[in-house]
């Protein structure tokens, strides 16, 4: 049986960047960037993450570096690549539900865009994650999301008993990076991808407790340098 290899998505391999979001069974990858996980919105860069031991808390990590991989690591969470189109910055983030109601897509894509050409536009990516089959929640995160996805956030529920409803964090963070100003057809979501219902291919954190693995989801920067 042939090993397991990284999921790829189309939108980033059209730019041409080294990318993959993990499954169970994948060699482990030697010379990643990853910043120290907290749930959070800070965004670190490539540089920090190899200087520092441990690394920065940071929930997504920006790279100019080429060839050199940035990750991010889930078990049920959203991981989200991103590119700009000519390929030499790149971004991985790690959006919980803390991170996305409290707006890590946009403090990544504003820490992007300071690296961008002028005009440059941006392909983002949504990873395996919780669907809204299996991820119920309560009022209390419910309610972290109602400033920010305010109109939202009715369409991304489906009411299951009182003060509980199951939440779609694919369509927020779809939502989030549109409201970014990242075009509809420069989003992709890698279909049929719900860590908790699929064992066979991913780790979750709801379905099997805090012992789980860990899936790891990465990019590097690189293509289409020449260009401009």
């Amino acid at each position: 049986m042939n090993a397991p290899q990284p999921l790829r998505h189309a939108l980033l391999s059209n730019i041409g960047v080294d990318h993959g979001f993990g499954q169970r069974g994948l060699a482990e990858l030697a010379g990643l960037r990853c910043p120290r996980q907290v749930h959070g919105v800070a965004v670190a860069t490539a540089q920090q993450c190899a200087g520092q031991d441990p690394p920065p808390e940071a929930d997504a990590v920006v790279s100019e570096q080429i060839g050199v991989r940035v990750a991010v690591v889930t078990a049920d969470c959203l991981p989200i690549l991103l590119a700009g189109d000519r390929g030499r910055v790149v971004a991985a983030v790690h959006a919980g539900w803390r991170g996305l109601a409290g707006g890590v897509i946009g403090a990544c894509l504003a820490a992007l865009r300071e690296r961008l050409g002028k005009s440059e536009g941006v392909a983002a990516v949504i990873g395996p994650h919780i669907g809204i089959c299996c991820y119920e929640v309560d009022e209390p995160v419910l309610g972290a999301f109602e400033e920010r996805f305010s109109e939202t956030l009715p369409r991304a529920l489906r009411q299951t008993r009182p003060g509980h409803a199951q939440l779609d964090l694919g369509l927020l963070a779809r939502e989030a990076l549109r409201a970014e100003g990242v075009e509809s057809d420069r989003i992709g979501l890698l279909e049929a991808a719900c860590t908790a219902c699929d064992a066979e291919r991913f780790f979750s954190y709801r379905r099997d407790g805090p012992e789980t693995g860990r899936l790891v989801h990465f990019i590097a920067a690189g293509a289409r340098i020449a260009e401009g």
